[in-house]
């Protein structure tokens, strides 16, 4: 757990190649060592790998100095999600977005059916229902929990506004930011108490890890989060750790070219015959554009849209795309897309019909017309 709390001498895209590099000297390494030991010698502030680890610390050091507050790494984004709903009380509330990640909603779903929390759900995009899910009716939120954009409806919350709604009370903003990675969203200087990434995407961008990581703006709220993740075990591998900081030294030019191949491809699906709805906040069409413009400096490599009729002419434009994979996850080099609805987890508000598509950083023009040979399969 390493504390960057301190406002960043340099941007994003320095800090991003150069935080969590060991120091200069002569013949010594420009990288950071892997140090696969489980066992350190006595005496020092480690003491096992759970509680610590030099490769753990030059990757924290990073993700801390590029989101602006103190980063601990954890062995998934659900493992680093969970370290946070511990942080809530028996039997204390937590409102978190109704159009969560799915593995988030169904945990989320598991706690309060078990009486470990009163679950409240909200609509993200509406502050009127967020003010009432926080203050009441009965007792105040403990922990809010957002997603903006959401997955993969890609609504928008406004964080600020949602971080002075959650102080009022004493409750801790989380705003799970892997859909925007730090290169387009830093919500700790919005306001937001706790930042969750699924590291597995955009932050280590080469769908070879499984990690998550979460940063906190507080020095106490990031030491309780270290401590869960030393008490539940959830540690990464150090080879893992390393291949993330190596993805994490290209985030920006990634997320740039991925984003711009992204605003093209929205733009051609909206005007497409076959496809009825487009959810990406680079449009002018997305509901809460204007609030996503004055929290993050771009639209991300996330398009959802609507196509064909049914399930089952979603999943034939899935079948048919050359270059865009049929396979979960996001955030890779590599262009991917699925039905989501195939997961009988996921949110039955989500359309049968939606595809989510992670833009890749292939060529724009290759990746449209696979996207629209794929849809114009259809009749």
């Amino acid at each position: 757990m390493s504390n960057s709390s301190q406002e960043p001498e340099f941007t994003i895209d320095t800090l991003a190649v150069h935080a969590g590099r060991p120091e200069r000297t002569p013949d010594g390494s420009i990288n950071p060592p892997i140090v696969p030991s489980s066992t350190v010698h006595a005496g020092g502030p480690i003491g096992y790998l759970r509680h610590g680890n030099e490769t753990f610390e030059a990757l924290e050091t990073t993700i801390g100095a590029i989101e602006a507050g103190t980063a601990t790494v954890f062995a998934s984004g659900m493992a680093a999600a969970n370290a946070v709903f511990d942080l809530v009380p028996l039997g204390g509330v937590i409102v978190a977005s109704k159009h969560s990640y799915a593995a988030v909603g169904t945990r989320l779903n598991e706690l309060a059916q078990r009486g470990q929390i009163e679950l409240r759900l909200v609509d993200v995009t509406d502050q009127a229902d967020i003010a009432a899910k926080i203050s009441g009716p009965d007792k105040p939120a403990n922990l809010v929990w957002i997603e903006t954009p959401t997955n993969p409806l890609l609504e928008i919350c406004d964080i600020a506004a949602t971080a002075k709604l959650a102080h009022e009370v004493g409750a801790l903003l989380a705003v799970d930011s892997t859909f925007m990675t730090p290169a387009r969203q830093r919500p700790l200087n919005l306001g937001a108490d706790i930042v969750m990434h699924s590291v597995t995407k955009g932050l280590s961008g080469h769908a070879d890890l499984l990690m998550g990581a979460t940063i906190a703006k507080d020095a106490e709220v990031a030491k309780q989060l270290h401590g869960r993740r030393t008490i539940l075990g959830a540690v990464p591998s150090v080879f893992d750790t390393f291949l993330a900081l190596r993805g994490i030294r290209t985030l920006t030019v990634r997320i740039d070219r991925a984003e711009a191949n992204a605003k093209v491809l929205a733009q051609l699906l909206s005007e497409h015959p076959k496809v009825s709805k487009v959810y990406y906040p680079g449009l002018a069409s997305h509901p809460n554009a204007d609030v996503h413009t004055t929290q993050a400096s771009g639209p991300g490599f996330i398009i959802s849209f609507e196509v064909g009729n049914s399930a089952s002419d979603a999943d034939r434009v899935c079948e048919s795309t050359k270059i865009l994979a049929n396979a979960t996850s996001l955030g890779g080099v590599e262009s991917l897309l699925e039905r989501r609805r195939r997961w009988t987890h996921e949110n039955q508000d989500v359309p049968e019909n939606l595809i989510r598509v992670s833009v890749g950083i292939e060529d724009v023009e290759d990746l449209w017309s696979d996207l629209k040979q794929a849809i114009e399969v259809l009749p």
